[in-house]
């Protein structure tokens, strides 16, 4: 390890030498611009219409094979969710290997490895070219669909539609493209559980044979291969490969909004609104218009340092990101949309301000720096990209598909670097619309529509216009709902305790020690927590199985201890632990406050202040806690902290949520609860 140390020391000081003999005072001269050296594809056409593009690469020892079958989008209808469900049983084992042994075979020579019934993509070291391409044919013309296989995507399916529906971000992506396309649009359509549960095994069947086609498809073979090997590999797995054409059907045309409005969709549970202002635009690869529509989308919100970006999250902190999105499709008119999250309370200053900056790239011409460093950014990305066999892959299929000229990507820099300031405010006054722009927003009524319903814009008022989860018109939602007589603080406490178990049965409750798991960042986060009923409590979370993190309270005093960091408790986390460290904190507490009845999911609830720092939400028919929010001060600073309750499930006579989902900047942890355990396996120990 020295060794290494002091080589990298002796290069810094190197460079440091070098640096030091550099005159800084003077700009470097530009370079001559960087261009590709995009290898020919050799092209061959089999006789089922498979078209294979080849091209030899024996810089590294490895092969990729990449498939796009380009089918016209279609709609599912009364199956909608078809195309996903065969895409996830195809490449979990074929006709005559088994998924388990399949899956092995894939493993042992190290192989990336996805097929789904709109293509796929495979990559393995080149000596084990035969089999990687052996592997890929058999699961791509011979998937095993089986009655168990159909039945485990379809619940996993289900699972994610329920989950979902709690979830902001997940309405907000289904309403947008259902507002954007409409519902009989392949673009605008979602599945639902009666249309999984509709789906069967000849459906699926039917729907391989109908869409996994030849006709239209591009095989890419790429890496330490000769054109004479591929070819030789090709003839020897596809031939049997059925010649056929998927069917076409007509696509519904889309078109903007009649006039700039707000589509407001009520999710009473939401800690944060979803914003997506967008219009239709129509646009190609091939078209004119198409480097210089790149450019002003990249300046305008497509990277970190983007005027929206800039504005929404640096200048004004309203959010952690925002970023616009530009897609292109030959078969039908795409949505252009600029897209965050931001707080409820400054929805209605994020939608303005967002406006503002698309009005700035229509009107005003960009500065010259900004222009140029523009550029250099996104063609640094484009570059970069350029390095991966995937993407090359990509690009040569694009070339095919989207009827541009051989020589497309060759041009892209030179075509990038000629786009003018003139160009962008042309494009982005062709594409930008601010006239019919429809503002979909994603949020909780009862905080947001008193400020929202009052926006203006270039001096008009913007309309709102109310939907419900799916899509559908409905009503304004109501904003506060009439408190039955009698209800008070204590009888919404006395009806949760009831709901639970019973008070009895909660003060023989001695600890509870509970486990839950929830996915972050592909990783598993772990959490474990023991509360006791004297006022202990201990928090382990852990990520990718270690421990990074444990909180822990002794009825007295306190820590946390992160990453190995121990910090100390101060008075005022000592106060708060003192009031929450209980397996049943509402036991202790004397006097909470009703505020109101609220419009909360699919029903009401009562929200009761707790504590000078904590209010909670209960379901007025089942009398369960639903949601928790605590402030919370940081750095000078008072953020929300919202914690939700689902799913209770009874242990040991008493009901517990086994769905916990806690919001943490701009996304929430779902957590599922993995067991509970009650008077066990809690001892002093524990909390030292």
């Amino acid at each position: 390890m020295k060794k290494y140390i002091i080589l990298l020391i002796a290069c810094t000081c190197t460079s440091l030498s070098s640096f030091a003999q550099i005159d800084r005072t003077k700009m470097p001269k530009s370079g001559p611009a960087p261009t590709l050296n995009l290898a020919e594809p050799h092209e061959m056409i089999m006789e089922n219409g498979l078209t294979v593009l080849i091209v030899e690469n024996h810089k590294l020892p490895r092969v990729s094979i990449s498939l796009s079958i380009d089918s016209p989008p279609h709609t599912e209808g009364d199956k909608a969710g078809i195309n996903s469900i065969v895409s996830q049983i195809m490449g979990k084992g074929t006709l005559s290997v088994p998924k388990d042994q399949f899956n092995e075979e894939v493993d042992f020579i190290g192989a990336f490895f996805n097929v789904g019934v709109s293509g796929g993509y495979a990559q393995a070291l080149s000596k084990y070219t035969d089999k990687i391409f052996t592997l890929f044919s058999d699961a791509a013309l011979n998937p095993n669909f089986t009655e168990e296989e159909l039945s485990l995507e379809k619940k996993k399916i289900i699972e994610s539609i329920k989950s979902g529906e709690n979830s902001a971000a997940t309405v907000a992506n289904r309403v947008t493209n259902a507002l954007a396309y409409g519902k009989n649009h392949p673009k605008g359509e979602y599945a639902t559980e009666e249309t999984i549960n509709s789906i069967t095994l000849n459906d699926v069947k039917t729907y391989y044979r109908n869409y996994f086609v030849p006709a239209n498809a591009y095989m890419v073979i790429s890496g330490d291969i000769t054109v004479e090997q591929a070819e030789a590999l090709v003839n020897k797995h596809f031939v049997t490969w059925k010649a056929a054409k998927a069917p076409s059907f007509g696509i519904p045309s889309v078109s903007d909004a009649q006039y700039r409005q707000i589509n407001f969709i009520d999710m009473p549970n939401a800690v944060q609104t979803e914003l997506a202002i967008m219009n239709i635009t129509n646009l190609k690869m091939a078209d004119k218009d198409y480097h210089a529509a790149l450019i002003a989308n990249y300046i305008l919100g497509g990277s970190f340092g983007s005027y929206i970006n800039m504005n929404l999250r640096e200048k004004n902190g309203y959010t952690y990101g925002a970023r616009s999105i530009f897609p292109v499709n030959k078969y039908h008119k795409s949505a252009f949309r600029a897209v965050t999250k931001v707080r409820n309370a400054v929805t209605d200053s994020a939608v303005v301000e967002t406006l503002k900056e698309i009005k700035r790239i229509r009107t005003e011409e960009v500065d010259d720096e900004i222009l140029k460093n523009a550029k250099a950014k996104f063609l640094g990305d484009f570059i970069l990209a350029s390095e991966s066999d995937r993407t090359a892959a990509t690009r040569s299929i694009e070339i095919k598909t989207q009827d541009l000229p051989q020589d497309f990507y060759r041009n892209f820099i030179s075509k990038i670097n000629a786009v003018t300031k003139a160009d962008i405010k042309r494009v982005a006054n062709t594409y930008f619309n601010l006239q019919n722009a429809r503002i979909v927003l994603v949020g909780k009524a009862s905080d947001v529509l008193p400020n929202l319903e009052n926006i203006t814009f270039d001096d008009k008022k913007i309309p709102v216009l109310y939907f419900d989860k799916y899509g559908n018109k409905t009503q304004k939602p109501q904003l506060t709902a009439e408190t039955p007589e009698g209800v008070t603080a204590q009888t919404v406490l006395d009806g949760y305790f009831a709901a639970l178990g019973g008070k009895d049965k909660l003060k023989n409750i001695n600890s509870v020690f509970m486990t839950a798991e929830a996915a972050f960042n592909g990783a598993s986060l772990g959490l474990s927590s023991k509360t006791t009923i004297n006022n202990k409590s201990a928090i382990e979370v852990s990520f990718g199985g270690m421990t990074v993190q444990k909180v822990v309270f002794n009825g007295t005093s306190g820590y946390a201890m992160n990453q190995g960091q121990r910090l100390e408790y101060n008075e005022e986390q000592i106060a708060m632990a003192k009031q929450e460290s209980y397996p049943f904190a509402e036991l202790n507490v004397t006097d909470a406050v009703l505020e109101k009845t609220v419009p909360y999911t699919n029903g009401t609830a009562y929200l009761l202040k707790l504590n000078e720092n904590k209010s909670a939400y209960y379901d007025t028919k089942t009398g369960l806690k639903v949601k928790d929010v605590t402030i919370r001060d940081q750095a000078g600073t008072k953020i929300e902290i919202a914690v939700t309750y689902d799913d209770y499930k009874e242990v040991e006579g008493i009901k517990f949520p086994f769905s916990i989902s806690q919001s943490l900047g701009p996304q929430n942890i779902d957590f599922k609860v993995k067991e509970i355990q009650l008077n066990k396996n809690v001892s002093d120990e524990d909390f030292k």
